[in-house]
Formats: C-alpha cells, structure tokens, sequence
C-alpha cells in the first residue's frame, strides 16, 4: 500500500487568465486541463489517494467525468484550499500540486520519491539567471530561487503548519515558519505554471483540443394560463390574452433551449439547475436562467456554434415575432444571428397543441471545445 497522497489544486476562479474559459477547464483532447493532469499523475501508480480541489459548483460537473478520484470542496484562498483537503489524506506524506502546473515529468516524480523522509519538506526550484534588483539594490541571484509545485511533505507536519493565521503561497513556507525542515531539488523549466494566458506557449505537454462537434436535444411543453402574459424566445407575444402555467415566466422554447444547450455539454437539465420548487425561480424571467447557463458552458471551454427551435402551437400565431426571438437569442448566446433558427408549425389540431390547451417546443444545439490554440493572444 503506498504511503503517499496526492492533492490536486484546482478552485481557483482563474482572474489573471484574460479567457472566458477557466483554465482548469480548457481541453486537451477531449479532457479538461484538470482530468489531464489527474490521469497523468494516476497512470503512474504511486498514489494511495488522488484528491482534487475544486469549487463547490464545478464538483457536480467534474463528477460527471470520473468518479477515479476523491473531490473536495476548495476554500477561498490556495491554503484554505489545502486546508480542508489535507484532512481527507490518512497516509504520512503527501504531494501537493497545482492543476495549473500539468508538465511533470517522470525525472521529477522519480526525484521526489528519491528524497522522500529526507526533509519535512521537498521543494523543487528554478534557478535565476537574470540580475535582481530589489528597492534599487542589486541582489546576488545566486541566493534566489523561484520555487515550484508539486511539493512533497510529511502530512502531520503539514497539517500542522497550516494552522496558522498567516497565509503562505506555498506549503514549505508554512512548514519552515512553524519550524520544519526544507531541502530543495531542481525543477524543471517545462513544469511551468499556466497563469497568464501567455503561459500556454510555454507548457509542451498540452495538446490542442479535440475538434468534435457536441450535439444535444431538448424538449418541453406548458398549458396555457389565463393569468399572465405569454413569452417565447424571450419575446413578449403582445396578441395573446393568456400567459403559460409554469412555476417561472413558462417560457417554453427557452426551456427546450436550455435542456438542449446542457444535454450536448453532458450537464444533465434544467431541473438540476433551476429546480421548480425553489422560491428564488418563482416567476423568473427565463431569458435569465438562459444567461446562467450560457455563462457556465463558457466557463467550461464550450463554445455554441448554432441552435434550432421548433415551435409547436395552434395559436398563438408567431411569424412576425420570429426575427425579435432570433436576434434576442443570439444576443444571449453570444453568436450570429444566423446561427440562431426559430421554426413554427402547428399539429392541424390534433392533440393538446391542436386543441389550443398550449405550447410544445423542440430544440437543438450544437458545441465545440474553445480552440485555445486559435487565440491570436497566445
């Protein structure tokens, strides 16, 4: 039984990285940064237990990938982070990572399993080579080090060290203040950490993301209401007298939409988000939960490349609003207009629709990864 830990860091809200993608989630491949760097770690057989740091909202979604690894939720700070995942680790040490660090090499592991006992602390560095001038005073760049992660540390000394009031940006700074020992080995140039958009030039690891278009389906139907007013694609339709019976606005084709933008994303339904016995959704304007969930796919490194709407209805009539729905859903999903299609047909009169007793919608959407490698910035 292996007596070493991992623990995978990857709550961060990712502020510096200048990307509507959190970086955690930008694809190699068909993975996410933070599955590539756990299989990675994983294939090498060395860990006891691979825990992942991540945010409270992400956790649902990365489960959904793997369920290989141990999730836990992030604090608001690197240490608080590390803070409540060191409580899950039962065995003496512990390696602690960045999600944002993904090019560790084999040489490096090797090293740190080499040393393992040597020190409360192993801390791989990078040397400077360029002169250092601190307040106007040239430092002698032999003693400055530019320290890396992963870390390897006793656990019970860790834990410990962490108690403390002080936040420290990384782990062996903790151990020495609360007086552990440290010893460094060198790092890697190439185990460089992704901060700054820039900084993907310098990992040579990544690959570019898969090039796969995802498709997803939704469908949903309301009766109608005498009460209220009636909105489709976030329109209001002036003609009808009559609004839906719904726990929200009843917005029905935004409903479809939504179910279809987060069945291609394989991010279950609109119920799991917006559930209709929570009192905050009671009469929502839907165009609202549209945004959120757009927000989310392109946090997640999606990218809509187009959506299709049928709308199923005996009345009300919805021609001339169809260029409105199409231009304030495009406006929302953030795409051409073109890329956005509202159909109408009805069910010459048979059924519920036919019947006039209210509304059906079929939706369709299509994804892709956000192609980082595109970025003009990098």
């Amino acid at each position: 039984m292996s007596d070493l830990t991992l623990i995978l860091l990857a709550a961060g809200s990712s502020s510096r990285f200048s990307m509507d993608v959190k970086k955690q989630w930008l694809r190699i491949g068909d993975d996410p940064l933070w599955q590539f760097v756990a299989d990675n770690f994983a294939k090498k057989d060395i860990f006891a237990k691979i825990i992942l740091v991540a945010s409270k909202e992400d956790i649902p979604f990365m489960q959904n990938y793997t369920s290989s690894y141990h999730f836990v939720t992030g604090g608001n700070t690197r240490q608080e982070s590390l803070t409540n995942a060191i409580l899950e680790v039962s065995t003496p040490y512990v390696l602690v990572n960045d999600v944002a660090r993904a090019c560790i090499s084999d040489t490096l592991l090797n090293t740190f399993l080499q040393k393992k006992g040597d020190a409360d602390s192993i801390v791989p560095y990078i040397k400077v080579t360029d002169t250092i001038v601190y307040e106007n005073e040239t430092i002698d760049r032999e003693k400055i080090k530019r320290i890396q992660t992963p870390q390897l540390s006793r656990t019970a000394i860790l834990q410990e060290a962490l108690k403390t009031p002080t936040h420290y940006t990384d782990e062996s700074s903790a151990i020495v203040a609360n007086g552990g020992t440290r010893i460094f080995i060198e790092g890697e140039d190439d185990a460089h950490k992704l901060t700054y958009i820039e900084d993907l030039n310098k990992l040579p690891c990544l690959k570019a993301p898969s090039l796969d278009t995802l498709s997803g389906n939704g469908f949903d139907v309301h009766a109608f209401d005498a009460q209220g007013d009636m909105w489709l694609c976030g329109v209001h339709i002036e003609d009808a007298d009559y609004g839906f019976l719904a726990h929200s606005d009843g917005d029905v084709a935004i409903h479809a939409l939504i179910d279809a933008l987060l069945g291609a994303a394989g991010m279950g339904d609109i119920g799991m988000l917006f559930p209709d016995n929570d009192a905050k959704y009671k009469g929502i304007d839907s165009k609202l939960l549209l945004k959120e969930v757009v927000y989310k796919l392109y946090r997640y490194g999606f990218v809509i490349v187009n959506v299709d709407l049928s709308i199923i209805a005996q009345k009300p009539r919805i021609g001339k609003y169809k260029e409105k729905m199409r231009e304030t859903l495009s406006n929302i999903l953030h795409v051409s207009k073109s890329r956005v299609n509202v159909k109408a047909t009805t069910t010459e009169k048979l059924g519920f629709v036919g019947r006039a007793e209210g509304v059906a919608v079929m939706a369709n959407a299509n994804l892709k990864y956000y192609n980082w490698r595109d970025d003009t910035r990098i």
